[in-house]
């Protein structure tokens, strides 16, 4: 299985904005969440999920990424941890690498 993998540039932002212990995110930028969109459908688990492998700096994590219908692409969290050890914080901007862990690349003829 050959996975899909993304790499982009995109500002943090928080669910809550003002609460310190606010959920952060990126967003994946419109030209990934419309691939994302039409080769994962098959694939996503509870609320639109998908299972994916994400790095920003040093830092790699496992997590899914979700559907925002208000921001109208796929929603990847940064956990605390990461924005600790990437020394990030909302707004910042962030070099994301991106694997989807359960979608396998079209094959080309």
């Amino acid at each position: 299985m050959v996975a899909l993998q993304y790499e982009f540039d995109a500002p943090l932002w928080s669910w809550s904005p003002g609460q310190a212990d606010s959920w952060v995110f990126v967003g994946l930028p419109e030209e990934v969440a419309d691939e994302v969109l039409d080769l994962a459908a098959p694939y996503t688990r509870g609320f639109g999920s998908l299972r994916v492998e994400a790095e920003i700096g040093a830092t790699v994590w496992r997590t899914s990424v979700f559907p925002s219908a208000a921001r109208r692409t796929y929603a990847l969290p940064v956990k605390r941890a990461v924005r600790v050890a990437e020394r990030l914080v909302v707004g910042d901007t962030a070099h994301v690498r991106l694997r989807l862990l359960d979608v396998e690349a079209p094959r080309r003829t």
